[in-house]
């Protein structure tokens, strides 16, 4: 359970912090309400389905007590510490004043529309390489009796559904504009908490790797 926190927290905290997908689902739902919205949130959480998938099925044919696997988990809380700094070096830099297209469009279907938004928001997502590397990192962390693959389909699914309501979700309230003043002014201490515990949570593994 320990390890299963830890990481769904990691998991968590770097979802908070905008990147291309917060954006492409912000615009979106400011643009062509939240219902079409959903559409990218699909495409993303199916992206980022891709990467886990990749992640989990690459480490699994690694030996829990390799110097390979012990070398990917390495370099998994290296990325979590290189992520943590990030978060809190550039805390407050994210512009998120993100206003709706002036121009009218012509009428589209909404199933048209919401296949579109589901193209765009697989593309965002398949194409950040972050994901790829961060997937990998978690995935890294996994030991003992969660390596196995009941756990990995799990932690894949957990992971996916977290991605999936998380953006949902954003797509359901960035359409208030109170909301997204709210969210503006907390997201820098967001970030520098993020940061922070995204450090903890690397330095922690590294400490648990050194002292096996």
């Amino acid at each position: 359970m320990q390890q299963f926190l830890v990481i769904a927290a990691a998991h968590f905290l770097a979802l908070l912090s905008p990147g291309p997908d917060f954006f492409l689902i912000a615009r979106t739902s400011l643009s062509a309400g939240w219902r079409v919205a959903n559409g990218a949130c699909v495409g993303i959480a199916l992206a980022n389905g891709v990467f886990i998938i990749a992640a989990f099925a690459g480490t699994a044919a690694l030996r829990p007590d390799s110097v390979l696997f012990a070398g990917l988990q390495m370099a998994g809380c290296a990325y979590l510490l290189y992520l943590g700094v990030l978060f809190i070096r550039f805390a407050g830099s994210s512009e998120l004043n993100i206003s709706a297209p002036h121009h009218a469009a012509a009428p589209v279907h909404p199933f048209t529309a919401w296949r579109r938004a589901a193209g765009m928001g697989f593309l965002s997502g398949i194409l950040n390489p972050k994901n790829a590397i961060f997937y990998a990192s978690l995935a890294a962390m996994l030991t003992g009796p969660h390596a196995s693959a009941g756990w990995k389909m799990f932690y894949g699914i957990w992971m996916f559904s977290v991605v999936l309501a998380w953006d949902v979700l954003i797509a359901i309230l960035i359409g208030n504009p109170a909301v997204l003043r709210r969210f503006a002014r907390a997201l820098p201490w967001l970030e520098r908490i993020s940061g922070v515990v995204l450090i903890l949570l690397g330095l922690g593994v590294v400490v648990v790797l050194v002292a096996r």
